[in-house]
C-alpha cells in the first residue's frame, strides 16, 4: 500500500485528488496539509511513502518546502503536481529534488501512472521536460537570465509578468506587499530591468507566460 500526504490549498483539488487515488487498490491518501509548514510538521508525525505536492500554496512555497523535505526526509519521493504549466517551474523542481512534475490538467490514469513509477524508485516527466531536461544539462547551453534569480524573486516575476500587482501576488502567497516589492525590485535589478512591462515581455520571449 502507497501511503500518500496530499499538499495542496485548495480542498476542492484535494477531494479530486482523493476520489482518484481511491479507485487504486494499491495506494491511500493518509494525510493532508494545506500548506509548506504543515507538510513538514506531518511528516515528523506520520510514515508517507510518497508526497503530491503542489507549486503555488501560500506562505512557504512548494520549492522552498520540497528543498526542506530533501534535508529532513530525504527517503520520501515528491511529486509535484501544479496548475503552473512545465516551462514556468518543472525544470527548478527538478532540480531542487522533485522525482517527478505533472500539471493539474494530466489525466487522472496518468497521475496514478507517476504514484506507482515514483513510489518504486523512478522518476517522472513528460517527453517534452525530457527533451527540455537533457538540453538544461548541455555543457555548451548557456542559462537563461533567470535562472539567477531565487525562487522566489523567479516566482514574483511570473506573476507579475502575467498581469497581477504586487498587492494580489501578496494575497495569493500569503506574503506581505513590502516583501513582494523587495523580490521584485532584486529580480528587476537581477535582470537589468526597470518596470513590470519588461517583466512580460522578457517571460513572454522565453515562453515562460502566454
Amino acid at each position: 500500500m502507497i501511503k500518500i500526504l496530499i499538499a495542496d490549498d485548495h480542498s476542492i483539488v484535494r477531494e479530486g485528488l482523493k476520489q482518484i487515488v481511491a479507485e487504486s487498490a494499491e495506494m491511500a491518501v493518509r494525510g493532508e496539509a494545506v500548506n509548506g509548514q504543515q507538510v513538514l510538521e506531518l511528516v515528523h508525525k506520520a510514515d508517507f511513502d510518497l508526497i503530491l505536492l503542489d507549486i503555488g500554496m501560500p506562505g512557504r512555497g512548494g520549492i522552498d518546502t520540497l528543498k526542506q523535505l530533501k534535508i529532513i526526509k530525504p527517503e520520501i519521493p515528491v511529486l509535484i503536481l501544479s496548475m503552473y504549466p512545465e516551462d514556468q517551474y518543472a525544470i527548478r523542481a527538478i532540480k531542487a529534488g522533485a522525482s517527478g512534475y505533472l500539471t493539474k490538467e494530466s489525466a487522472p490514469e496518468e497521475l496514478i501512472g507517476a504514484i506507482e513509477k515514483v513510489a518504486q524508485g523512478g522518476k517522472y516527466v513528460s517527453a517534452r521536460l525530457a527533451e527540455k531536461l537533457v538540453e538544461n544539462l548541455g555543457e555548451d547551453t548557456e542559462n537563461p537570465d533567470h535562472a539567477m534569480l531565487s525562487d522566489r524573486e523567479y516566482q514574483v516575476m511570473i506573476m507579475i509578468a502575467t498581469g497581477k500587482t504586487v498587492k494580489e501576488v501578496g494575497d495569493e502567497l500569503s506574503l506581505s506587499v513590502k516583501t513582494i516589492s523587495t523580490n521584485r525590485t532584486r529580480a528587476l535589478k537581477k535582470l537589468r530591468m526597470k518596470n513590470n512591462a519588461e517583466f512580460t515581455y522578457y517571460a513572454i520571449k522565453q515562453g515562460l507566460v502566454d
